[in-house]
């Protein structure tokens, strides 16, 4: 077992929670994410166009950069005009709360921590706006300007094209959010074949670094369910590989989550600690192109 920050990620989860930042208004995190990146010593925050943040966190210049990624936004359930810290309670157990999308948020915040006492590559940390598509379906005047330019999956790429306009190529994207697979039972799923729902033809050198990936994730976490669904993921994989070049590899990792999509989501605290460990141990490795 690796030495984990004691509820290091449980906590930033709780904190980022009880923070309204709905659709359209993701930049409610702002200020909680700048604070914490300002502790840590050549940080750098970069906004991206137009509530995206991207931040890179230094680390051995050897190897080649991983990302990962999480949403800022979150579905509004609790009606107009709604700036309220939002509720939040914790168990033994589990995390009840705005759960989609804070574990990934505040998991990608904790490694601004563990990469003080770790030996990591250089991390980029993905934090999107306008993941999720039911806000502009169901309440558009909820949102900013009614909700005109909110679209699902807007945020990823924006980002993507920003990483793409620096020449920024992450050796794989790792998207964390949560997952309705497993209806009320502990679990944690990963998402690889981004192609099959995106449109992305992919290349030998694609899937090959794709299973590679897998693989270094299967080993390390032997109780992994493969899986394929919907979510940034999807974005990445796609805009990310649109021209010819190194593989961008995009896979997503996802706890359990329940009720899903509705006030008061819960989220097993022995899952959040189960991928903090997995995340930790994966980015202390040398790579996932190494023989298995």
């Amino acid at each position: 077992m690796i030495e984990v920050i004691e509820h290091h990620a449980l906590g930033l989860i709780a904190s980022c929670a009880q923070v309204p930042s709905f659709t359209t208004f993701e930049d409610r995190l702002h200020p909680t994410i700048l604070a914490l990146a300002g502790r840590s010593t050549g940080v750098r925050v970069y906004s991206v166009l137009e509530r995206n943040l991207v931040v890179h966190i230094p680390g051995d210049g050897s190897r080649k950069p991983i990302a990962l990624a999480a949403h800022l936004d979150k579905i509004n359930h609790f009606g107009p005009d709604w700036k309220a810290t939002l509720p939040v309670s914790v168990t033994d157990e589990v995390i009840t709360g705005q759960m989609d999308d804070s574990v990934g948020l505040g998991m990608c915040l904790s490694m601004l921590a563990h990469a003080k006492t770790n030996h990591f590559p250089p991390i980029y940390l993905l934090l999107s706006e306008c993941e999720e598509g039911n806000g502009p379906k169901t309440h558009a005047e909820w949102m900013r300007d009614g909700g005109q330019t909110a679209q699902a999956g807007l945020g990823a790429r924006r980002i993507s094209t920003w990483l793409l306009e620096r020449k920024i190529f992450p050796e794989v994207i790792i998207t964390i959010d949560t997952t309705p697979l497993f209806k009320g039972e502990k679990g944690l799923a990963i998402y690889t074949n981004h192609w099959e729902k995106n449109g992305t033809v992919p290349t030998d050198g694609l899937i090959t670094a794709t299973e590679a990936a897998f693989r270094t994730f299967a080993e390390l976490h032997p109780g992994l369910l493969r899986y394929n669904n919907t979510n940034d993921y999807l974005v990445y994989g796609l805009e990310m590989n649109v021209h010819p070049g190194t593989p961008v590899v995009s896979v997503a990792l996802e706890p359990a989550i329940y009720p899903y999509h509705q006030a008061g989501e819960s989220v097993f605290i022995s899952d959040i600690e189960v991928l903090e460990e997995l995340l930790v141990r994966f980015l202390n490795r040398s790579g996932i192109s190494e023989e298995h």
